[in-house]
């Protein structure tokens, strides 16, 4: 086993298979440079490609530009008007010392206003695809009004058989748009299950390096870890509170499969579920109230909701045979899950208000959704070309892209939390 931080791997592809339909026309200008060797990133492109990715935004090519305005002077309306654009975003990068200086504004073509003006980041030469991704957010949420989620970080399992025979499992971590991938553990034994704390500081995750099935936590600053639990039989499905304290996670140590948490302070574990059926896949309610977990009380397994305080139980999904691994999204509006159609495993998402079912996606074997922490988008894991694939949809499933990597099977992805 070895534990490695920002180790370089693969990297995750995007493929983009539909957007919305009517998406908003944005022109993103290549950014201004005046260095004497080629900026070490192409801010613009990766802005362009995080804004497509979203699917609500459609890129003007670089071939098709008019002009590449440096400044507000240098901006004709009526030129990018002509071309359909609605937006358009300049920048300017100039680098002092060991530091990178970004400058940019975003333009609304239609009104002939500046919307974005002279706003300001900088980093290293490291962080420039940092710099990309945080004008990406706040270009996006100054259209759509709804926060960006480009700075985020996805994890997940990667696992590929060796030359020699056995597997290997790699624990990941990758910009969200899969760029920049760091082996964050790897093992010859399966890794399943990560979650991240929601400071984004710590992971906990199963490793069967021992003799059986354990929750280990990880600091990610540092790389240390600490085995959370060693029971005999099930130790799995980790899962943070909103306010970081607890961990749910599902034990056997009882005899049979049910829902506790561990208080992370005072290291206490505590039964929430007794029931003779198997209670597994533990996630919280966003105001921690409440654990919605799977559960086969009811004959097949469905989805199920206790309530810290009373111990009270309720069934949540009633449509179809079988319904699994919920995450409830962080406006507590919507249900997501694994979902089985004829035959088939779907993602699907349930309104908590209505109870109205609805089917994001249209591929086969698909498990494990994480949803972003803007709500806009999940990501979950699937199958294509006989190996594992993460693929990402919209909530309203307007928005769909996929993930694949170039080698080995991925699965198991969990979606960070906002970093500030």
């Amino acid at each position: 086993m070895l534990s490695l931080a920002w180790s370089a791997h693969a990297q995750l592809t995007i493929e983009i298979t539909q957007g919305v339909d009517n998406p908003t026309r944005i022109a993103v200008v290549p950014t201004g440079w005046s260095g004497s060797a080629p900026l070490p990133e192409d801010l613009s492109s990766i802005i362009s490609a995080n804004l497509e990715r979203s699917g609500q935004f459609d890129s003007v090519p670089r071939s098709s530009m008019l002009s590449f305005p440096a400044t507000e002077a240098d901006v004709f309306y009526r030129d990018w008007r002509v071309m359909g654009t609605e937006f358009l975003l300049v920048s300017n990068v100039e680098k002092r010392g060991e530091r990178y200086y970004a400058t940019y504004s975003l333009f609304d073509v239609l009104g002939q206003r500046k919307v974005i003006s002279q706003a300001k980041v900088d980093g290293s030469e490291a962080q420039l695809r940092d710099l990309a991704h945080h004008i990406s957010d706040k270009v996006y949420e100054k259209i759509t009004g709804i926060r960006g989620a480009f700075s985020t970080q996805i994890m997940y399992v990667e696992a590929f058989q060796r030359a020699t025979s056995d597997d290997k499992f790699r624990l990941m971590l990758a910009d969200a748009d899969g760029a920049r991938p760091r082996l964050l553990l790897e093992s010859e034994e399966p890794l399943l299950s990560p979650a991240w704390s929601p400071d984004g500081r710590q992971v906990a995750y199963v490793s069967f390096e021992t003799d059986r099935p354990a929750i280990f936590l990880q600091d990610l600053a540092t790389g240390q870890r600490e085995q959370l639990t060693n029971f005999t039989g099930l130790n799995g499905a980790p899962a943070f509170s909103p306010d970081g304290d607890k961990l749910a996670m599902v034990l056997s140590k009882d005899g049979n499969p049910e829902i506790y948490t561990l208080d992370l302070r005072s290291r206490q574990f505590t039964r929430i579920t007794n029931h003779y059926a198997i209670d597994t896949e533990p996630s919280w309610t966003a105001d921690g109230e409440a654990v919605v977990f799977t559960s086969n009380r009811g004959g097949k397994p469905q989805i199920y909701q206790v309530t810290l305080a009373s111990g009270r139980v309720e069934r949540l999904t009633f449509e179809g045979e079988y319904n699994a691994r919920g995450r409830v999204s962080l406006d507590g509006k919507t249900l997501v899950m694994v979902h089985q159609r004829n035959g088939v495993f779907h993602i699907a998402a349930q309104d908590l208000t209505n109870g109205t079912l609805r089917i994001l996606t249209e591929t086969n074997l698909d498990e494990s959704p994480t949803i972003a922490p803007n709500g806009a988008m999940l990501l979950y894991a699937t199958r294509s070309g006989g190996k594992g694939i993460l693929a990402a949809v919209s909530l309203d499933a307007g928005t769909k892209y996929r993930l694949p990597s170039k080698q080995g099977d991925v699965r198991e992805p969990a979606w960070s939390p906002f970093f500030q």
